[in-house]
């Protein structure tokens, strides 16, 4: 945090003091589990700080900084009394921002009763934490996508690697955007839930976009940008490739829109280019994208740019009419930042959907979601608070039997 004296890093009664506030804090909220995003871990004397005040409160730690020296990072503190560690990973996205993301497969410490067998069972659940990158300007909202695609690809596959069952998937963190914003929409359209807004009964709606804030930024605005997401194992969900397909045309409409300020015709036109046959071409497709900032290793690969031109080309004609643009790009069904969807995901129609009878699992119900300090459950940022210039956020989870969600959709 900077203050009137400069930078807090140059004094240190300062940052030392609002440290052992932050901790105290976090001790007397006596979470399970810590997830922190923006720890000085360039600094000896602050971790240790940590290390001992959550380690003599039988906390176990794991620290990851960000890549390139940048002195800041990640720290996720695991109460031992509630949890164990079953094994955990570090995602270096090693891009723009430099950032990083944990994985931690945990179990509950406590075993609790399957009521139908009457045995004992020990909830597994996996917990993310990570801190996205800031949208300095419009260019950046592909970037902040691609790390959490990056990081549900990442979950994904080491759920496959350990053949692991259902079970709940907790995503905690900075997200360096609002409600409003595609990283919210790609995963809500994933299965997704706010817990925050799950406990206190919000929609996706614009009127309730603004009803609580989480972070007074360095610009001086206020918004909501801490989530702790919940996956339940009972969710269906669409296959990834297609919801960041969707978000990505989500996010290339927005900019022909909204930077650019084209209308719907005149963004057909610059995504032909030249094409003497009113059509849009490959070649022009891809020239767009990079005029439009998204082509890059860490945003759009080329890979994915023939992935997102087959979802356009529908008919497979190498060639894309004004209807098909119409459908796939600008049409109002598909993804776009401006729209807000209340409804829950459900199975693409044409897909083969099979289930297991009567197989259980175990998720996860929201009891209580608080922010801090109080003001910020109204939307107001209050001047006299000095703890962070983020509002912490405490979820209360209880455990509950459910039945396991269909496998995901294949299409034939």
């Amino acid at each position: 945090m900077d203050s009137e004296n400069g930078r807090e890093s140059q004094n240190r009664a300062n940052w030392f003091s609002r440290n052992e506030k932050i901790i105290d804090r976090l001790l007397g909220d006596r979470s399970s589990i810590i997830c922190l995003q923006e720890v000085w871990l360039g600094n000896d004397e602050l971790v240790n700080m940590y290390e001992k005040r959550l380690g003599d409160a039988n906390y176990r730690l794991f620290k990851l900084a960000r890549t390139n020296n940048r002195g800041d990072g990640l720290l996720t503190a695991v109460h031992r009394n509630y949890f164990c560690v079953l094994n955990h990973r570090e995602l270096l996205f090693n891009d723009f921002g430099d950032r990083v993301a944990q994985l931690l497969h945990v179990e509950s410490a406590i075993p609790f009763l399957q009521n139908r067998s009457s045995s004992y069972v020990q909830q597994q659940s996996l917990i993310v934490n990570t801190h996205l990158v800031f949208p300095h300007d419009h260019s950046l909202s592909i970037v902040r996508l691609k790390q959490v695609y990056k990081i549900l690809q990442y979950i994904e596959a080491y759920q496959e690697e350990h053949k692991l069952g259902p079970m709940p998937i907790i995503l905690c963190g900075d997200w360096n955007g609002s409600k409003r914003g595609q990283v919210y929409k790609f995963l809500r359209s994933q299965g997704f839930v706010s817990s925050y807004d799950t406990a206190h009964q919000y929609s996706d709606s614009e009127e309730d976009a603004h009803k609580w804030v989480s972070h007074r930024n360095h610009r001086g605005n206020i918004c909501g940008v801490d989530f702790i997401w919940l996956l339940n194992p009972d969710k269906c969900r669409k296959p990834l490739k297609t919801s960041w397909n969707e978000a990505v045309f989500g996010i290339m409409k927005y900019l022909l829109l909204q930077v650019a300020s084209l209308p719907e015709e005149n963004a057909f036109a610059l995504l032909k280019a030249d094409s003497s046959d009113d059509r849009i071409t490959y070649s022009s497709f891809c020239q767009a994208l990079c005029q439009l900032g998204m082509v890059h290793p860490d945003r759009v690969n080329s890979e994915e740019m023939e992935d997102l031109w087959s979802e356009v080309d529908h008919d497979g004609n190498g060639a894309v009419d004004y209807k098909e643009f119409q459908r796939c790009i600008w049409s109002p069904k598909c993804y776009n930042q401006e729209e807000e969807d209340d409804t829950e995901i459900d199975v693409a129609e044409g897909s083969i959907v099979t289930f297991e009878p009567n197989d259980e699992t175990f998720g996860f119900t929201v009891k209580e979601a608080v922010l801090f300090p109080p003001e910020v459950e109204k939307g107001m940022w209050p001047e006299n608070y000095s703890l962070s210039d983020h509002a912490p956020l405490t979820v209360v989870f209880s455990p509950v039997r459910m039945p396991c969600s269909p496998r995901t959709p294949q299409h034939p």
